[in-house]
């Protein structure tokens, strides 16, 4: 399966220059946030594939909802056997800010996920706005990732880890790609595509 992931910033060749030809051979759009309504829009007019989304933190939630992609906040989506898990936001600076959180409050979002988690035997892919603590995060407040998301990993152990909010433009730490035990974690910042074994393709991929 051939997925493309976008967040955090606007691509010219896919949106102002765009030719049918770019999205040839995606079979699922996956947004990590902090994209524009009119730009999720765009993807879910055009392409011919499920666009799946979660809020960013500079995101209008309310907004997005009309937008012809598919929020998956708090849930599991399946799409051609794989197991999708979302959960939008990031750390809290701001308090009482919307699509902010704390480490417990995320931590309890995920508290009361575990039914949901439990009926589909897991997940394969982890789809986030922030990163997992000390995995492609920053210091600062702001940007840094959560703990409890590395804790589904180290649990779980999905064979994806989406997650966008850190700019390929903040330094020189930017990692498009990297490893977490078995979880291969991509940081989706603008766009980048990847190609992902189904389940029914004979890999184990993500199954426990």
């Amino acid at each position: 399966m051939k997925i493309m992931v976008i967040a955090d910033q606007e691509s010219k060749q896919l949106y102002d220059f765009y030719e049918p030809s770019r999205l040839l051979g995606i079979d699922l759009i996956i947004s990590c946030g902090d994209l524009k309504h009119e730009y999720l829009d765009f993807f879910a007019s055009v392409a011919k594939v499920p666009v799946l989304y979660v809020v960013g933190n500079h995101d209008n939630a309310d907004a997005l909802e009309h937008c012809g992609c598919i929020c998956i906040e708090d849930s599991i989506f399946e799409y051609r056997g794989l197991r999708i898990l979302g959960l939008g936001g990031s750390m809290q600076y701001i308090p009482g800010a919307p699509n902010q959180y704390t480490e417990r409050e995320m931590r309890r979002r995920i508290q009361k996920m575990w039914r949901k988690i439990k009926k589909k035997n897991g997940f394969d892919i982890l789809v986030t706005h922030a990163p997992a603590f000390e995995l492609n995060d920053m210091p600062d407040l702001p940007h840094r990732g959560f703990v409890c998301f590395k804790e589904l990993l180290d649990k779980y152990r999905p064979g994806l880890f989406l997650h966008g909010h850190i700019h390929a433009t903040y330094g020189t730490g930017f990692k498009r790609e990297d490893q977490y035990h078995e979880t291969r974690v991509i940081n989706g910042f603008e766009s980048h595509v990847i190609e992902y074994p189904e389940p029914d393709s004979g890999s184990d991929v993500g199954r426990k």
